[in-house]
């Protein structure tokens, strides 16, 4: 059973901070180009459902393991052509079959998963041969200063920030996971923490 802070305080701090300016210009880096069928990963609020071009994408699904985020991602604002349909469930055992979906759209969801391996296999077996996997992460920087810094303040950064890790690779983790990574951009988003603030961004395909 969710915790009081789990419940109330967390959904509140996770929109301030997951629909900042420079956090939703990264989304806008990404989410439009979303074809098709599409799956998304932790689709919590919903923050992202603005943001698809309702010409391009047939339907979108999402998923997410908390009720609180998917009642909050139901009433989220949409073009209303979109169709879109939020489920139950984890990114590590998608409750989809083999092959469903043209493109499966991750933003800021590896930092948090429990699994980034299960999470990106499930990704790859839903996804049609050609499939895109769209992304756009934070994680452990390349800087080494920074990356000293991530380290010790990620396990308190986790227990206040719903499990979210500063310290996980992001493209070498998704090149790892069997996708062949078409395109990657890098930066520190603007006005974030460092710890906090190293995006990567790009397409991946399934072959």
């Amino acid at each position: 059973m969710a915790s009081l802070y789990d419940r109330f305080v967390l959904p509140v701090m996770l929109k301030c901070a997951c629909s900042s300016p420079g956090i939703m210009k990264q989304r806008a880096k990404i989410v439009p180009l979303a074809p098709g069928r599409g799956l998304e990963l932790g689709i919590g609020m919903g923050l992202n459902l603005a943001l698809y071009d309702a010409d391009k994408v047939e339907s979108v699904t999402g998923v997410d393991p908390a009720a609180e985020l998917r009642a909050l991602a139901q009433a989220a604002p949409r073009d209303p052509r979109l169709s879109v349909n939020v489920e139950a469930g984890t990114a590590e055992a998608l409750p989809f079959d083999d092959g469903r979906f043209d493109c499966v759209v991750c933003t800021f969801t590896l930092c948090s998963v429990h699994t980034p391996s299960a999470a990106l296999s499930e990704a790859r077996r839903v996804l049609k041969p050609g499939g895109r996997f769209l992304f756009c992460e934070h994680g452990l920087a390349p800087d080494a200063d920074v990356a000293k810094w991530q380290r010790r303040v990620e396990p308190i950064w986790k227990r206040i920030a719903g499990g979210c890790h500063l310290t996980r690779p992001i493209t070498s983790a998704i090149a790892g996971a069997g996708f062949t990574v078409t395109r990657q951009d890098s930066m520190y988003i603007p006005k974030a923490p460092r710890i906090a603030g190293w995006s990567e961004w790009g397409e991946a395909t399934v072959i």
